[in-house]
This record gives structure tokens, sequence and C-alpha cells, in this order.
């Protein structure tokens, strides 16, 4: 049992914030390479990552490029796949909504790494067992462990990773996630488990609006609204410092038409842009009026 008395311990994943350092990989490295606990047998240090970073990216032109980072540990599901596929106790969730793979029962059961719907639980050849992320309960659990985080929450330099009590809306984590998009990982329910990530991207559609091509001068403050032709739903914008907009977080499959105007130049439209994937449209040369 939590020594914080937490009802419902919880990570919020916020990917808007990770900047990849791999700080929380090499810190849940470091926890639980090299030594058994109650609640999990040594991981390995190669093959298996107990906290994965997830990395792509985003853009199909290179004048717009960006990356994103999800960190994915295991999700504490509400609904743990993994402990329907356990056999004779394999796999557990805990009162508070930890989900723990027995060391001792889970042996042989494969089924519970394969299981898996965003394969955070890994199959320990050697030891011929499922592995993953146990929220570093056994730390946790410990009346003298010093911390009051799970170590890889506690590396993280950049707040990407927040550790607190799910169900007090007064929390830290509530708020925040209050604040923020909840995004579940693809194959996850919507309802998220004790791990809720936020903010990772869906689309983007961007593009840069310029002078008449000849003066070589982007233009700054030129409007630009583009409208979904499936939803008509509307987003509006001004280009920055650069001449570029960029439109994030639009829905996935969709088709947009882009207007683009500024005082004294003949607008511009664009039809049948989609948002399949992250999507640049190109230089948009303006002609004087």
């Amino acid at each position: 049992m939590l020594k914080t008395k937490m009802k419902r311990p919880g990570i919020a994943i916020n990917s808007r914030r990770c900047m990849a350092c791999y700080a929380c990989f090499m810190a849940c490295k470091d926890e639980h390479c090299g030594w058994d606990t109650a609640l999990s047998k040594s991981e390995p240090e190669l093959g298996q990552y107990w906290m994965n970073i997830v990395e792509w990216e985003r853009g199909d032109n290179e004048r717009h490029i960006k990356t994103a980072t999800v960190p994915t540990p295991c999700a504490h599901c509400a609904d743990p796949a993994c402990v329907k596929a356990a056999k004779d106790g394999g796999a557990y969730k805990r009162p508070d909504g930890i989900v723990i793979i027995d060391p001792e029962k889970a042996v042989g059961q494969k089924q519970i790494a394969d299981a898996c719907p965003i394969h955070a639980v890994y199959w320990n050849e050697k030891l011929n067992l499922p592995q993953k992320c146990t929220m570093c309960a056994e730390l946790l659990d410990d009346p003298d462990y010093p911390g009051f985080e799970p170590r890889c929450v506690e590396a993280c330099p950049n707040q990407a990773l927040v550790f607190g009590d799910l169900d007090d809306p007064e929390s830290t984590i509530s708020k925040l996630i209050a604040a923020n998009k909840v995004t579940p990982l693809e194959g996850l329910p919507a309802k998220p488990g004790n791990v809720v990530h936020l903010n990772i991207p869906s689309a983007f559609l961007a593009g840069t609006v310029a002078y008449p091509e000849e003066l070589e001068e982007v233009c700054i403050g030129a409007k630009v609204t583009i409208t979904c032709d499936e939803t008509g739903e509307t987003h509006s914008m001004e280009t920055n410092w650069a001449g570029d907009y960029e439109f994030e977080d639009l829905p996935k499959g969709k088709t947009w038409t882009v207007d683009i105007s500024f005082d004294g130049f003949k607008p511009v439209k664009y039809t049948g842009e989609r948002t399949d994937h992250d999507h640049y449209v190109g230089i948009t040369y303006l002609e004087k009026a």
C-alpha cells in the first residue's frame, strides 16, 4: 500500500513538454536493471524498455518539419487486457489501480505480453517471464524510501511527467489533466487508466505567405482561415514573423479549404487540402490587387 495514502496514484504524460532527453528512460533502467524486488525481476539491460520513448518526424515537406515524442510506459489500464489473459494470478490490478505482473506466478505465461494493446508488456526470454512498468510501486510502498514519486517522474527535467492522486480533484495532476487535452494512445479505450496521456499531436496544416516572388520577402500579418469541408469547422490566424501559419491538432482524414487575404493583394483560395497526415500547403506568393 502506498505510503502517500493516495486513492488512485497516476502519472500524467504531457507530450507537449517532452523534449526527448531520455532522462525518464535512463532512470527506469537504473532502477530496474540488476536487482529483483517483490513486484519484479531484474529488467534486461538490452531489448526491453519499460519506459519506451516513441518518436516520429512530422511533415510532408522539408520546409516545415517537426518531431513528436510520446513517453510510453504501461498504461495501468482501467480494464487491463493483461490481467484478463493471465492465469492463476499471474497479473492483477491492485485496489489503487496499479497493474502488477507477479514475477513468480507469471512464469511461462507469454500470453500476458501478447495481450497488451500498446506492446508495453515485454517478454524476457532468459527468465521466461512477461515484464513491465510497476509505477515503482515497490519503492512507493516502502516507508523507508525517501522519495514520493516513481523514478521516471523524479528524473524528468521539464515536468512532462507529473505524479499524483487522480481521485483528488485538487491535486496538481487532476488540475493538469482538466486544463489539457486527454489523448488516449491508439488501441486503448477512451477512459484512461492510471497513466493519462495529454496533448499527443494529431495533424497540422501549415504554409507560408510571401509578397510577389521577385521581392523575396515574407508577408507578416496575412489572415489565413481554414474551413473543414465535412464539418464546417473553421480556424483563423495571422502569419508570423517568418510568414508562416500552422494549424495544429486538426482531426485526421479531413478535407480543408484555405483562404488567404492581405490588404492590397488578391485573395488566394486552396481547396482539397487533406489532413491524412501533417501537411504543408506550400509557399503562397501574393499578387497586387
